[in-house]
């Protein structure tokens, strides 16, 4: 498919407020300073030529000489061959200078796109699972996974959701299968809760329990329930007495329910350096 020649121009100092400015107010603008005495802008203007094309309009390439054009050159601070700056809305909002590689232009021209409406949905349901609206995240992160197949990224927020529900059967077999990615350890860090909800269900109330048992079951049956912050006092109050209690399972739980509530939520710092506290 030919590339229609609008998205690629030459500018200069008459045209630069139309042609870049005001465009960008429709979709990014890429401005090549160079000039023809330098060999690594005739590469970079090349590889972004090529990039404009297969892009096919979701970003206008403007090349501007600058021996041709000093004013703007010093009007956009430029001090080096190749430099390149994106605008949108009027405005710089990226650069970089020198020829980089292939692979790191694509990451720049990329970051200049809005996002999907995919990547909304995504960034939506990871803001509920903060704010503890588990199940219209569950729902949220099940679309996308439907429009993205098995994006890490989402599986990881479904498999959270569902184990703040005590969906723990569900969460489990997710993560028996979850594939390799940045996300696969922080993944691993939910299993000993996915288990002590599977087990949970299993459990049978003893008479020769002990106290200890007792407050375990109990904080596994509030995180189910929902009640996240109650459980990791319940499990800090066990790791008090015994700090290896079920052969180190209580503390990887209290680890899985800090993986639940994020980073994101101020309280986690607070549990962690509790659990530091206790342990060492």
């Amino acid at each position: 498919m030919m590339m229609s020649p609008d998205y690629i121009v030459d500018v200069s100092e008459a045209d630069f407020e139309y042609e870049v400015l005001a465009y960008s107010q429709n979709i990014p603008v890429v401005v090549d300073f160079w000039a023809a005495w330098c060999r690594p802008c005739r590469d970079l203007g090349a590889l972004l030529v090529r990039l404009a094309g297969e892009a096919q309009g979701r970003f206008r390439l403007a090349r501007v000489n600058v021996d041709e054009n000093p004013n703007l050159a010093l009007r956009y601070g430029v001090r080096s061959l190749p430099t390149v700056k994106a605008f949108v809305n009027g405005q710089v909002v990226a650069e970089f200078v020198g020829a980089i590689p292939e692979a790191r232009l694509r990451e720049f021209l990329e970051r200049l796109q809005p996002p999907s409406p995919t990547a909304l949905k995504l960034e939506k349901a990871e803001s509920l699972l903060t704010d503890g609206e588990w199940a219209e995240a569950e729902t949220l992160f099940r679309e996308v996974l439907g429009e993205e197949g098995e994006d890490p990224r989402a599986l990881l927020g479904l498999v959270k959701s569902l184990l703040a529900q005590g969906k723990g059967y569900e969460a489990l077999a997710i993560l028996e299968a979850f594939p390799a990615s940045r996300e696969f350890t922080r993944a691993m860090l939910l299993k000993p809760y996915a288990h002590a909800l599977v087990e949970l269900r299993q459990h049978r109330v003893d008479e020769e329990e002990d106290e200890l048992a007792a407050a375990y079951w109990n904080a596994i049956r509030l995180a189910s329930r929902g009640n996240i912050l109650a459980a990791l006092d319940g499990l800090l109050d066990i790791l008090r007495q015994d700090k290896r209690y079920r052969d180190d399972q209580a503390r990887q739980v209290v680890l899985s329910l800090l993986e639940i509530l994020g980073e994101e939520n101020p309280l986690t710092r607070q549990y962690r350096n509790e659990l530091a506290l206790i342990l060492f």
